[in-house]
C-alpha cells in the first residue's frame, strides 16, 4: 500500500494537513493537488474543526515547489490546466470557512510559497527558506504567485522576488511581511498550535465572517467594504453564538459556542 500524499490529523478543535512527499521535498504534482483538494473539502464540512494548520512532512521542506519532472513534459494546454487547477485548490485554501495557518518548516519555494500565501497567515521555523524561482526554469509562478505576492508585499518587492528568482531566509520573509513569526525549528508546531487554540476558542461563525470580510474588502473601495461589514455584523447578531458570547461575558463565564 502506497503512502498517502496528504495526511490529515484531527485533534478537535484543530486539524493538521501535512503534504507527505518528504523524499521529493513535498513537491506538488497533480496527485498531491487532487488529494489536498479532497482533504480541504473534508475539513471544511467538519463542524468539530475550527482551525486548520498546513505543513510539510520531514525536516527539510514545507513544499519545495511544483513537481518539475511532471511539468517538464507538459504541453501548453496541459500547462494551462495544471496552473488553473493549482490556483483553484489554493483558492479553496483561501476561501475555507475556517482560519488556515501555514507552519513553514523548511523550503517553501515556488508552489510552496504560493501555498503559504493562500493561508490566512504563516509562522516559520528559523531554517525556512522562501522564494519563487520559476524564472530560473523558464516559467513563472503559476499558482497565484504573481497575483498574491503584489497584494501582500507591494509591486516593487513582489517583482524583485519574482524576476530574480532569489531565495530569502525566514528572517527576511518576516521583515517584508510574508510570515508573522519566526521560531526555532523544534518550537514551530507548538507556536502554531498555541495561536490556533487562541483562535479556536472564539465564535466559529464570527471567525468565518471576519475572515471573509478581510479577503473581500481588501480588493474593493473602503466605503463599499464598510457597508458590507455593517450588513454582515447585523447578520452575526442573529446567531446563537452572539447571544451565548454576550451572555457568558455578562455572567462572567467562558462561552460555549456551537457554530450557529
Amino acid at each position: 500500500m502506497s503512502e498517502e500524499l496528504v495526511l490529515l490529523e484531527k485533534t478537535p478543535p484543530l486539524a493538521t494537513i501535512t503534504i507527505n512527499r518528504p523524499k521529493a521535498l513535498n513537491a506538488l504534482n497533480s496527485e498531491v493537488l487532487s488529494s489536498l483538494d479532497q482533504t480541504l473539502d473534508r475539513v471544511n464540512e467538519d463542524e468539530e474543526i475550527h482551525v486548520v494548520i498546513i505543513t510539510g512532512a520531514g525536516e527539510k521542506a514545507f513544499v519545495a515547489g511544483a513537481d518539475i519532472a511532471e511539468m517538464s513534459e507538459m504541453s501548453p494546454l496541459e500547462g494551462t490546466n495544471f496552473s488553473r487547477y493549482g490556483q483553484l485548490v489554493f483558492k479553496k485554501v483561501q476561501d475555507l470557512k475556517k482560519p488556515v495557518i501555514a507552519a513553514v518548516n523548511g523550503y517553501a519555494l515556488g508552489g510552496g510559497s504560493e501555498l503559504a500565501l493562500a493561508c490566512d497567515f504563516a509562522y516559520a521555523s528559523e531554517n525556512a527558506k522562501f522564494g519563487v524561482p520559476e524564472v530560473t526554469l523558464g516559467i513563472f509562478p503559476g499558482f497565484g504567485g504573481t497575483q498574491r505576492l503584489p497584494r501582500l508585499l507591494g509591486k516593487g518587492r513582489a517583482k524583485e522576488l519574482i524576476l530574480t528568482g532569489k531565495m530569502i531566509s525566514a528572517s527576511e520573509a518576516y521583515e517584508i511581511g510574508m510570515v508573522n513569526k519566526v521560531v526555532p525549528p523544534d518550537q514551530l508546531m507548538d507556536a502554531v498550535k498555541e495561536v490556533a487554540m487562541q483562535i479556536a476558542k472564539n465564535g466559529p461563525v464570527a471567525l468565518s465572517i471576519a475572515k471573509g470580510l478581510v479577503d473581500v474588502g481588501y480588493d474593493i473601495p473602503l466605503d463599499d467594504g464598510c457597508v458590507l461589514e455593517s450588513r454582515s455584523f447585523g447578520m452575526c447578531c442573529a446567531t446563537e453564538d452572539k447571544k451565548e458570547g454576550m451572555k457568558a461575558f455578562l455572567e462572567k463565564r467562558k462561552p460555549v459556542f456551537k457554530g450557529r
